[in-house]
């Protein structure tokens, strides 16, 4: 198994007058999987009958949203745990907090050790295309394998994001059409320039 990424040659230059080429990453993603294949695949690896592979489905959903609602970090079987957090606007004056200094409403994902595993195991392809949309040469990483830290990157992510993610969108637009050097993929890492990351801490 590997993970495939495409390398597009686009126009990162934010000067209408000038031209700045360079290959960006993205990753090439398969169709989304349904919640129905996922259910019946589910049911062929483990012999279970798919009814009750949709009804422990549903209620694991039900409760996920329910704790998470009240600030609890929720285990999802098998995956790691989610819970819901938001970034924010700092302000001096407390006279003056209220819930217009939330700039986003976050869903946190962080996975568990197996999975994290898996990913750093996994193999990388990548495929290169130039500004025509012509194949160039294909690749298989070797990088280290580093996987994100969710839970320590959210806390310390803060509003300087943006300003440095910025260089990364040059010339993105949206989809996956190779010889365009659009981007269905969201580079975007921080909150508004300023904001400050605050989650309920749980």
């Amino acid at each position: 198994m590997a993970i495939k990424v495409k390398a597009v040659e686009r126009n990162v230059s934010f000067d209408k007058n000038s031209e700045k080429w360079a290959y960006v990453l993205q990753a090439d993603l398969y169709n989304k999987l349904s919640e129905a294949k996922v259910i019946q695949e589910a049911a062929l690896r483990s012999g279970i009958s798919k009814g009750a592979i949709n009804a422990a489905w549903d209620a694991i959903g039900e409760v996920i949203k329910a704790w998470a609602t009240e600030g609890h970090s929720v285990a999802v079987p098998g995956l790691g745990t989610m819970r819901f957090g938001l970034r924010s606007k700092s302000i001096a004056d407390v006279n003056k907090v209220g819930s217009d200094l939330i700039t986003t409403r976050r869903v946190i994902f962080t996975p568990n050790v197996d999975i994290k595993d898996e990913l750093k195991r996994t193999n990388i392809n990548i495929t290169c295309y130039d500004r025509n949309g012509e194949l160039v040469k294909r690749v298989t990483s070797s990088d280290d394998g580093t996987v994100e830290d969710n839970e320590n990157d959210n806390e310390n992510q803060g509003g300087s994001q943006s300003g440095n993610q910025s260089g990364n969108q040059g010339g993105n637009s949206s989809g996956s059409d190779p010889s365009t050097g659009g981007s269905g993929q969201d580079n975007t890492g921080g909150g508004n320039e300023g904001d400050e990351p605050f989650d309920d801490g749980n």
